[in-house]
């Protein structure tokens, strides 16, 4: 293999064919700014009861299903407060103590708390499911609390994880408890919503195709409305 140099740039060849080798600056992304991150005292999850404190004069009030409070999507808690990372449910689903347990004890134990902290985004357990013991006979009136959960809707955002850290080190903490959670869920960032957001607009800018399932529901094309169901007419085929 033979060399030459010739000012910034070099002429080597290999095997008989001349490879032109150039030097140049390298330019790297600039690195993350965390000057408007504030941590909290507490950098942990902080520990939810398992069972609402009601007053000493109250009876625990026994509640219907109501698939309406997990059904559709989220309209309020759907966006991060610290505009860094968290899990974002993509179905609904009921979380009972045991999952947030496991929130709690799992990312607190991988987390660095001396530039990391998360918060929850969902409330304590409140609504309570009844169950009858086993062997019982039906009838009797509807049976004692069992315990209680958390309904969630898909779009919910369940925890965020913020502080001094980047993505990768977030979706290594988070990525454990996704599959532990009773509903679909997945690892979010700030940026990967902002893109998400500007695609699904311009997707609905440049659509040029009118018929759209929206259309066909509410024009009751081919009779559709004799087969579909409350929820179809109301989500138009996206939540089931």
């Amino acid at each position: 293999m033979l060399m030459a140099s010739f000012g910034k740039c070099a002429v080597v060849a290999r095997n008989g064919l001349l490879h032109q080798q150039t030097a140049g600056m390298k330019c790297f992304a600039l690195p993350a700014q965390y000057e408007n991150i504030h941590t909290p005292e507490r950098p942990k999850l902080r520990f939810m009861d398992k069972v609402p404190q009601l007053p000493s004069n109250l009876r625990p009030p026994k509640m219907q299903k109501k698939l309406k409070w997990m059904r559709g999507p989220e309209q309020i808690h759907n966006d991060l407060v610290h505009k860094q990372y968290g899990i974002v449910a993509t179905g609904g689903g009921r979380l009972k103590w045991g999952h947030f347990e496991m929130l709690r004890l799992t990312i607190g134990r991988k987390m660095d708390t001396n530039r990391m902290f998360a918060i929850w985004r969902v409330e304590a357990p409140w609504q309570p499911v009844t169950k009858k013991g086993q062997g019982q006979r039906m009838g009797g009136g509807k049976g004692a609390i069992d315990h209680y959960v958390t309904p969630v809707k898909s779009g919910r955002v369940i925890v965020e994880l913020a502080g001094k850290l980047e993505y990768a080190e977030a979706q290594n903490i988070l990525k454990v408890v996704c599959p532990k959670l009773p509903f679909e869920a997945r690892i979010v960032s700030q940026k990967l919503l902002d893109d998400e957001a500007l695609e699904r607009g311009h997707k609905e800018r440049k659509n040029l195709n009118p018929w759209t399932l929206k259309y066909i529901v509410q024009n009751n094309l081919g009779g559709c409305h004799r087969w579909l169901s409350p929820v179809d007419h109301k989500w138009f085929g996206e939540y089931n």
